[in-house]
């Protein structure tokens, strides 16, 4: 290793560091008990391995309260990434290859919509639902989550440069509606850029916690994000009566691991070809 490579090298190993150590923490406190939790040593294992037994209580803990917040994060994430990737799908190929009037007044306001920090938005939109009356509901985390403007410049510029303006061409001359083309020509060569913003998204949903914290008073719509910040409160009010801290530890590694999930099972189709639409 050379002088010149062994700075980059060293900045990389503490990026590693600073990523991973996070992560054995909670995998190694999850396997622990309440007193071993305190007691033990951070970053090692305890002497009972409580694991199984704390994946027993976190979802007998409230009559079920986890399992209906990891239901309520599934269907808020996996409906919010599915409308905002289509979403998203619509509007960026539009922009990519269509002219229409104000064309360049919606891209300057679409870069400067992905600009504007998403909390700041969270209390306008939470008056705008309320008119609405619907808020406390999951339409309230779905409705604002649809939206992603990074998303549709994502996808507007992958079109731009991996769509070919031929190959619609010459689907037109050979009589193929703009549907068809959109959906068999179109969607198949965007791939890697639609799974990129259906990940995206799922993430930001999954991980999202001001905007249900705003939104949601009722305890059984409550997101993983929210109702394991109210049990980590509750552990810290009620120490002497009601201890909670292992069982918050386990959540958030359950909590990760459908997101673990999604990325080995989406990661193949990043691989795809851009141009695989086109050999159909």
């Amino acid at each position: 290793m050379t002088a010149r490579t062994r700075l980059p090298h060293l900045l990389m190993f503490a990026g590693i560091v600073y990523f991973v150590v996070p992560l054995l923490w909670v995998v190694v406190a999850a396997t622990k008990s309440q007193p071993g939790l305190l007691s033990s040593p951070a970053l090692w294992f305890a002497d009972e391995f409580s694991l199984v037994d704390n994946v027993r209580q976190l979802f007998r803990e409230d009559d079920g309260a986890y399992g209906r917040w990891i239901a309520n994060t599934a269907l808020y994430s996996g409906v919010s990434a599915l409308g905002a990737t289509s979403l998203a799908a619509l509007a960026g190929y539009g922009l990519a290859r269509f002219s229409f009037p104000g064309k360049r007044l919606f891209e300057t306001a679409l870069l400067g919509m992905i600009m504007v920090p998403a909390t700041a938005l969270v209390l306008p939109t939470y008056l705008i639902l309320s008119e609405l009356e619907v808020v406390d509901t999951a339409w309230a985390v779905i409705l604002p989550s649809l939206l992603s403007p990074f998303g549709t410049y994502l996808i507007r510029v992958y079109v731009a440069e991996s769509v070919p303006v031929e190959l619609l061409e010459a689907a037109r001359i050979d009589r193929a509606g703009e549907l068809r083309i959109f959906w068999r020509i179109v969607l198949p060569m965007m791939r890697p850029a639609l799974v990129t913003v259906f990940l995206f998204t799922l993430v930001a949903t999954w991980n999202n916690y001001f905007l249900p914290l705003v939104m949601l008073s009722d305890a059984d719509l409550y997101p993983l994000t929210v109702g394991l910040t109210t049990w980590f409160n509750t552990a810290q009010q009620e120490a002497g009566t009601r201890v909670l801290f292992n069982l918050v530890v386990t959540g958030s590694l359950l909590a990760i691991v459908p997101l673990v999930v999604a990325f080995v099972l989406l990661q193949r189709f990043w691989r795809s070809g851009a141009g695989a639409g086109a050999l159909k």
